[in-house]
């Protein structure tokens, strides 16, 4: 078994290398640009929410509550004529991104100690590069893509977009994995 404190290195090394190269997919691909698209009518939608004034949350609607209330005639009739739809609402404020990037590297690192775990629970110090690398890599890309098909099954994000994140899953996994392998403890 490795213990734990050998593998500080490759937790935050395979962090900051997932942070970089997200940054990179992120803003100098194109392939995530086409994940939202511009809301029609969106300066009277804003205004109508602002007057609104939503509390930052989650919503649905039509929101039935209850299963009793989703069997009831007035809100059968408020899916069939539609739209559903499901948003978030966030709080305005200055542009920046500083909380969610700080957000995603303690996920990153979170992830990374994960699949370190994992690996020293199945492969010893000196462990052959690819041993480590298929616990660690494995493990990452789990944390990082199997959970995102859930907002494509329940809330009809487009799978297109789902799909798109899911590869990078992959490949912050097999980072993840590299890196595990390349730092692991001998």
């Amino acid at each position: 078994m490795v213990p734990l404190g050998s593998l500080i290195l490759p937790t935050i090394v395979s962090a900051v290398i997932v942070f970089v190269v997200s940054a990179i997919i992120h803003m100098m691909l194109t392939y995530h640009r086409s994940d939202v698209r511009a809301l029609p009518g969106e300066a009277d939608v804003l205004d109508t929410l602002r007057r609104l004034n939503i509390p930052p949350g989650d919503y649905a609607a039509p929101h039935a509550g209850s299963p009793e209330a989703m069997r009831k005639p007035e809100f059968v009739e408020k899916m069939k004529r539609g739209p559903i739809v499901f948003f978030t609402v966030v709080a305005g404020d200055a542009v920046s991104m500083r909380a969610s990037l700080i957000q995603w590297f303690v996920y990153a690192v979170v992830v990374s100690f994960c699949a370190g775990y994992v690996a020293s629970r199945a492969v010893g110090p000196g462990a052959d590069y690819l041993a480590v690398f298929r616990f660690a890599g494995t493990t990452a890309f789990a944390a990082y893509a199997l959970a995102l098909p859930q907002a494509s099954i329940w809330y009809h994000r487009r799978w297109s977009t789902t799909l798109k994140s899911m590869f990078d899953g992959l490949v912050y996994g097999m980072l993840t994995g590299g890196t595990f392998g390349w730092l692991w403890p001998r």
